[in-house]
């Protein structure tokens, strides 16, 4: 893959991040920062004093353009690192197309970058978490995330290497155990912080707020993966890109003469 291809790519990865950055603002707007809301208020009725603090940016201000500048920046970013990890993935894990590999790709950085880790730390509205922690709380949830996806890269080399030797299907079943093992050992190891959830806080309201940031993630990964495999076929394999919108569906194998 030559130079401009990679450019090329890039700038379809972020252009594909900022529509995923839109889908994610609508996401959040409407389903997570009425539960962001709902925590506020119960913070401020337990507040020390009966008041809490100021802040320096309304409310309304940061749930509207502060969520949708912060979203949209992170979307850029988000689409370009993914593209350059595509790059790096395609060809590499299968011989699977550029919409395939996209696809697949963004279902293990969701699972590698983001379930496995709130798995363990999921995240917590505001009055809930002790702030003394904070600082570990959040470093103890990077190194997961870095440990995961060392972890899934691990898992996909071994069952390469496997695959020769106990075929495709049994590889990756030996390497996604390996995977789960390791994983699971972390889960065992790490300290985790379960008794930080305040007196009176509904459980309800926090369960929903952590479904609601899974389906942000969710949001985001599944729609740069639609959204960039399209753009990727049609810049690698402008022909079956063609073929694909022509006829609405995929164009089927032809077989390969002997």
């Amino acid at each position: 893959m030559n130079s401009t291809t990679v450019r090329n790519l890039l700038v379809r990865g972020m252009l594909a991040g900022l529509v995923a950055g839109v889908l994610v603002w609508v996401f959040a707007y409407f389903f997570a920062e009425p539960l962001v809301d709902d925590a506020i208020a119960f913070e401020e009725m337990h507040e020390a004093h009966g008041h809490a603090e100021q802040a320096l940016v309304s409310r309304a201000l940061q749930s509207t353009v502060g969520l949708g500048t912060g979203v949209l920046v992170y979307g850029v970013a988000f689409g370009g690192i993914a593209a350059l990890a595509y790059c790096f993935a395609l060809g590499r894990i299968g011989r699977f197309g550029p919409r395939a590999t996209a696809l697949l790709l963004a279902g293990a950085g969701l699972l590698a970058v983001y379930v496995v880790p709130f798995l363990k730390y999921p995240a917590n509205p505001p009055a809930v978490g002790d702030p003394d922690t904070l600082n570990r709380r959040t470093a103890l949830f990077f190194l997961m995330v870095a440990l995961s996806v060392l972890l899934a890269v691990g898992a996909v080399i071994l069952g390469k290497r496997l695959a020769p030797r106990l075929g495709n299907w049994n590889a990756t079943l030996a390497a996604s155990a390996f995977f789960v093992l390791v994983v699971g050992l972390a889960y065992a190891f790490l300290p985790s912080f379960t008794n930080e959830v305040p007196a009176g806080f509904s459980a309800s309201l926090l369960w929903r707020y952590r479904v609601a940031t899974l389906g942000i993630q969710v949001t985001m990964w599944t729609a740069f993966g639609l959204v960039f495999g399209l753009m990727a076929e049609r810049l690698l394999a402008p022909r079956t890109a063609a073929a694909v919108g022509a006829s609405g569906a995929e164009p089927k194998a032809r077989p390969v003469a002997h």
